[in-house]
């Protein structure tokens, strides 16, 4: 890995963590729309529409986080963090305690990335009273610099319900390096015959 790549990578992974939870919520909306029956003209006509089932309100919250980071709003996105969280990256550098420590990296870094785009798969949403932990895979394209970039990785969000708030205390992002996706390991290497 050249010094640039390595530079890109560590950029990119404490910058990810906004970006994935970015991803969580935009493949939801349309599930949560089925799920509970939502019709669209409701919410045109001033009526609330709020998500019934546990896993939809956090869903919901993060949808709302994530919209307030799209259009670069750091205050409307601390409503969905706790002012003590913890975001570790897949780099090997210790983890970023709190919301202004977190936020001071994301808007050095978030302005070399351009036109980002995020691919989520695999979602799933555990809940246990009011601790509840998500796990998804994802895959983000993106200009870095005026270049290309495409990296692959999981997150783990764990929430904490807060009165009736879900908030994120946790955000552990890894990217999965090139080369290190699943494969069979290689054959063992035969002993020469003496």
């Amino acid at each position: 890995m050249t010094k640039t790549q390595n530079r890109i990578g560590r950029h990119l992974l404490w910058l990810l963590p906004g970006i994935l939870i970015l991803a969580l919520a935009s493949g939801t909306s349309a599930r949560q729309k089925k799920k509970s029956g939502i019709d669209d003209n409701a919410s045109a006509q001033g009526l609330p529409t709020l998500p019934t089932s546990t896993s939809e309100q956090i869903d919901h919250a993060i949808g709302e986080m994530l919209g307030a980071f799209q259009v670069g709003n750091v205050e409307a996105m601390h409503k969905y963090y706790a002012d003590n969280a913890t975001f570790v990256s897949g780099s090997y550098e210790p983890p970023v305690v709190g919301w202004n420590n977190y936020v001071a990296l994301y808007e050095k870094q978030k302005a070399a990335f351009q036109g980002m785009q995020l691919i989520r798969r695999n979602t799933f949403i555990f809940v246990h009273g009011d601790i509840s932990w998500t796990s998804y895979q994802w895959q983000f394209d993106g200009m870095y610099s005026g270049r290309p970039f495409t990296a692959r990785g999981q997150t783990t969000l764990v929430l904490n319900k807060v009165g009736e708030n879900w908030v994120i205390v946790h955000n552990h992002t890894s990217e999965i390096c090139p080369g290190q996706a699943a494969s069979p390991p290689p054959p063992p290497q035969q002993q020469p015959q003496q």
